[in-house]
């Protein structure tokens, strides 16, 4: 298997040992890391806002698949974290005003924490 590495400086940089996304060759499929809600300038939480958070996990989602030749469109599966389970509907609105339809598969999951002291991380599997 021969793994082709996406990086984007319009992203943050891995906070670990992993990349932005994975693509392998000979097929149409990458899986993108988990995005927490980074500035990609700075490195640090844009704000202690959920919203805030949520908005920029997306954001960051959406640079790294520009950069793996997609669009949010491409999304088969979304993969939600959530450290307030109560915040929930917020993350719905946010989704449904950010992602087009018809909608990707989707799982949530309500986690003690995430790096940084993120809020909410959103990881995805494209098809392109």
């Amino acid at each position: 298997m021969i793994k082709d590495i996406i990086q984007t400086s319009a992203a943050p940089a891995a906070v670990g040992p992993y990349s932005q996304a994975v693509a392998v060759q000979g097929s149409k499929t990458v899986y993108l890391s988990g995005q927490i809600g980074l500035s990609p300038t700075t490195g640090d939480l844009v704000s202690d806002n959920f919203e805030a958070q949520a908005r920029q996990c997306f954001a960051n989602m959406e640079a790294v698949i520009t950069e793996a030749g997609g669009t949010l469109e491409n999304i088969a599966k979304l993969t939600l974290y959530l450290t307030d389970l109560s915040k929930f509907a917020t993350v719905n609105a946010i989704m449904a005003d950010v992602i087009p339809q018809p909608f990707p598969a989707r799982s949530t999951l309500g986690v003690a924490s995430l790096p940084k002291g993120a809020q909410v991380e959103v990881e995805a599997i494209l098809v392109l």
